[in-house]
């Protein structure tokens, strides 16, 4: 562990430095702001102990720029005065702790692992979602997943501009879509994607067409859809249910003669893409409750592709496990780990509502966690051991259920205002609305 010191106080830095390298703690020392942001870029630090109050380039100033170039550096920062306010500021600008002087040495050093140990782990499981999010292999040999790899390749041989793909939460409508691209176009050609439930109402249809300068708010240039930015391409749009009602006609008039007006925009351009479009919701439902064009539906329910749940796949389940497994030793994110046949049994026998995005999780989470070696049974975690017997008879309901906890939880937590709920869900306040409806939630 590296770990970079910006205080001013000479005598202070100089000791704290002696105590930690006592402790194997490489540390390197910096006596104002200016000098620490070079260290920062020139020595690369596992972690920043900031001091709050500097001459010349603060503790804070320092923090905020550490928040723009290395985000990913961990900062604690420190204080000789107990001042609640610098606190909050720092923690709010992104410092993952906050330590006033004086302060204990043996607390500090444990401070310092317990950051490093928990980075190190963040840092792992982010690497290996990347690597996933991009994985375009479906992997398993099941005869329902067999057949789903010919449908693929009769998909593209047809050629076809729109696809509509449904699945529960978790099964791998991104790993398909990204399979019909890499079929159909080769991995240079664009592939864009677009999540309607996380953007605003008013900025979908900017960031589908694009917009003019000055048509929308911050446009101090001519602003690129993503419509154009794919084209030669795939157009991938996820939760294609929570797209806005405005949208979907300028969706289905797309999708009907290829052409689009950007937001402020006479004049009309063309864009040769393919549309993929992903839903875990029943269409046909919101196309009854009048929030899903039924046109729209059509034209995009064309050519459907329906994904099956993890627990259809005889047999794949101990496939999936021991690839991701092999993939995480592969990545050098931990050391090879396998499963005994108690622990396959239960692996078997659970229900997995979140699919093979949960299953991915949880390999990557023991192999990180137990460093390798052979998991048995009991080495897994309980709700997978122990499943409630009191779940709801089928998976959508599950869904169902999970998703109107959180959603009432987040209106309890903003007082009832939708705005601030949405905020907290990571969903526009259009989604929200769609999916309390759904739910029944007034």
């Amino acid at each position: 562990m590296k770990v970079l010191i910006i205080d001013d106080e000479i005598k202070l830095t100089q000791s704290l430095s002696f105590a930690l390298k006592h402790a194997d703690i490489d540390c390197i020392e910096a006596h104002d702001g200016f000098t620490g942001c070079q260290l920062v870029a020139n020595k690369s630090p596992d972690i920043v102990l900031l001091d709050v109050r500097m001459p010349g380039r603060s503790g804070l100033e320092v923090l905020e720029w550490l928040a723009e170039a290395h985000s990913e550096i961990p900062v604690i920062m420190m204080s000789a005065l107990d001042d609640t306010k610098d606190a909050v500021t720092a923690m709010k600008m992104g410092a993952i702790d906050y330590i006033s002087k004086p302060f204990d040495v043996d607390e500090l050093i444990q401070l310092l692992h317990k950051t490093n140990r928990q980075h190190q782990e963040e840092t792992d499981l982010k690497s290996l979602n990347t690597r996933y999010t991009s994985d375009t292999t479906f992997i398993g040999n099941s005869l329902i997943i067999r057949n789903l790899r010919s449908k693929i390749d009769r998909v593209v041989e047809a050629k076809a501009n729109n696809i509509l793909l449904t699945g529960e939460t978790g099964v791998g409508k991104g790993v398909v879509a990204r399979q019909l691209h890499i079929k159909s176009f080769g991995e240079d050609a664009p592939f864009v994607e677009i999540n309607c439930a996380t953007l605003p109402e008013r900025q979908i249809e900017a960031e589908l067409f694009g917009a003019n300068k000055g048509a929308i708010p911050g446009a101090v240039t001519r602003h690129r859809g993503f419509v154009e930015i794919a084209s030669g391409g795939t157009l991938f749009l996820n939760e294609i249910s929570e797209m806005p009602l405005s949208v979907q006609s300028r969706l289905l008039s797309f999708l009907e003669t290829r052409t689009y007006r950007p937001v402020g925009s006479v004049r009309e351009y063309q864009s040769d893409i393919r549309v993929v479009a992903a839903t875990n919701t029943k269409l046909e439902e919101a196309v009854a409750q009048k929030v899903f064009r039924e046109d729209l539906y059509f034209r995009l329910n064309q050519i459907p592709i329906e994904i099956p749940p993890l627990r259809d796949r005889e047999g794949d389940i101990e496939t999936l496990a021991l690839y991701f497994a092999q993939a995480i030793k592969e990545n050098g994110s931990a050391r090879l780990l396998s499963f005994d046949k108690s622990a396959l049994d239960v692996l078997r026998d659970y229900d997995w509502p979140g699919n093979v995005r949960e299953l991915r999780n949880l390999v990557e989470r023991l192999a990180i966690l137990k460093q390798g070696g052979v998991i048995n049974a009991a080495q897994l975690p309980t709700e997978v051991r122990n499943p409630k017997t009191s779940t709801p008879v089928t998976i959508v309901e599950a869904m169902d259920d999970v998703e109107r906890g959180l959603i009432e939880d987040a209106l309890l937590k903003s007082g009832g205002r939708k705005a601030f709920a949405a905020e907290r869900l990571g969903i526009s306040r259009h989604a929200l609305k769609r999916k309390m409806q759904r739910l029944g939630l007034s």
